[in-house]
């Protein structure tokens, strides 16, 4: 069985231009937050479940109300060899420093009920259980083997994605090559920007902490 390590690491339609779905303007159902990340490739619409996976999706909506994931990218496509089309596309921060959030408790699929089925995001993390931040990973096809089991805590998923599954898809074909241990072969060649992520409910939250990522740095004057 391939193995998922995952390095440091959902209802409406789309109501974007040039999309032909129109918008569920019923709202989404209770304990569904939407958010709409707009990428290089095109929109992707998440709904993420706040009843279920509380503490995880609160730190995402952190990163998502304070701009974090503004200007990151996509970039790793774990392809399944013998299902190429199959796999899951990773996104977020990397390790960029300014822009991480403190670590939280790890919410299981035995305590959220969320399975990592088709078109799941959940957080991807380090080797620690609570080391999760602000990178995540979008599921193409159903992968058990990171849902939480005697002796594994497995990763927390949070929501699925319902609209966008196309440039997902597109995305996980991107070429790819480098990177080490875990990720090798794995890096996207050419970054797939995430140019912004919002809410489409609620009231934003930002956290009022530095958005250190924002400071240009002046070039020295002196030669």
């Amino acid at each position: 069985m391939r193995h998922w390590t995952i390095g440091l690491l959902a209802v409406a339609a789309l109501a974007t231009a040039g999309s032909a779905q129109k918008p569920n303007r019923a709202g989404p159902k209770p304990g569904i937050v939407r958010v709409r990340f707009v990428t290089s490739e095109g929109p992707i619409l998440l709904a993420l479940d706040t009843r279920h996976a509380p503490k995880t999706t609160a730190n995402f909506l952190a990163y998502v109300d304070d701009g974090r994931f503004d200007g990151t990218d996509f970039y790793r496509a774990s392809r399944q060899k013998s299902s190429p089309k199959l796999g899951f596309i990773q996104g977020g921060i990397r390790t960029d420093a300014r822009r991480i959030l403190p670590p939280f408790p790890l919410e299981t699929t035995a305590m959220t009920g969320i399975k990592h089925l088709d078109a799941t995001i959940s957080m991807a993390r380090g080797m620690t259980p609570a080391s999760a931040g602000g990178n995540f990973f979008i599921t193409i096809g159903p992968a058990p083997a990171m849902d939480a089991r005697a002796g594994y805590p497995g990763y927390a998923a949070f929501g699925h994605v319902v609209g966008g599954m196309d440039v997902v898809k597109r995305i996980l074909a991107k070429p790819t090559g480098g990177g080490m241990d875990a990720f090798k072969d794995q890096m996207i060649l050419k970054r797939v920007t995430l140019v912004s992520a919002r809410r489409l409910d609620g009231v934003a939250k930002p956290t009022g902490l530095p958005r250190a990522w924002l400071i240009k740095t002046r070039p020295d004057r002196e030669k």
